[in-house]
């Protein structure tokens, strides 16, 4: 048997101190991506794509008020292969996820394009998620963290949304996935 571990004063100020730098980083990350979003793409070496144009008659967004309604969007530009197809399929979880962090990408495009900087953003309200799956499938949510992870490592606590995360039958082009969002804005 161990003897029971004791600290020093100095010792238990120290993992004191570092408990508190642990649950502050994360805080001090969330707040400098809220503030400057765009900033925090380049951080993570992400480049939004040309926005998405309608294929039909409606817009990819409409503003009421201070909520932007973003359309249904699947991934900007000519798919490739990886975004497209069944996840239990042709794709993997994985390959859903990355899918699904494609098409936030391109429903951020939207955003920019409607507002002129994503700095407008106050919020991210709600995602919705629907996963081009096989029958039984049931790990849409996995699927559509791929969103919502990079919601939140860009806007920090503003992009924590409500969320559902569904499968269906068969999406347009057959796209893995396709979301649609709901955006708060400032004036």
């Amino acid at each position: 048997m161990h003897p029971p571990f004791t600290q020093s004063p100095t010792s238990r100020l120290f993992v004191a101190l570092l408990c508190m730098a642990t649950l502050l980083a994360p805080t001090a990350l969330f707040a400098q991506s809220a503030a400057d979003p765009e900033q925090r793409l380049q951080e993570l070496g992400v480049v939004l794509p040309a926005p998405a144009r309608p294929v039909a008659n409606f817009v990819t967004a409409v503003r009421t008020g201070n909520l932007l309604f973003v359309a249904g969007h699947g991934p900007c530009g000519t798919p490739s292969e990886k975004v497209i197809g069944k996840v239990g399929r042709e794709r993997t979880v994985d390959e859903g996820y990355e899918a699904a962090r494609q098409t936030a990408l391109c429903l951020l495009a939207t955003v920019k394009a409607e507002l002129g900087s994503l700095a407008k953003v106050k919020r991210i309200v709600r995602v919705f998620g629907m996963v081009n799956a096989v029958e039984g499938f049931e790990q849409h949510p996995k699927v559509i963290n791929g969103c919502s992870d990079l919601l939140v490592a860009i806007f920090g606590e503003r992009g924590k949304h409500a969320r559902a995360a569904v499968g269906m039958a068969s999406l347009p082009f057959n796209w893995t996935v396709e979301i649609e969002m709901v955006v708060e804005v400032s004036e």
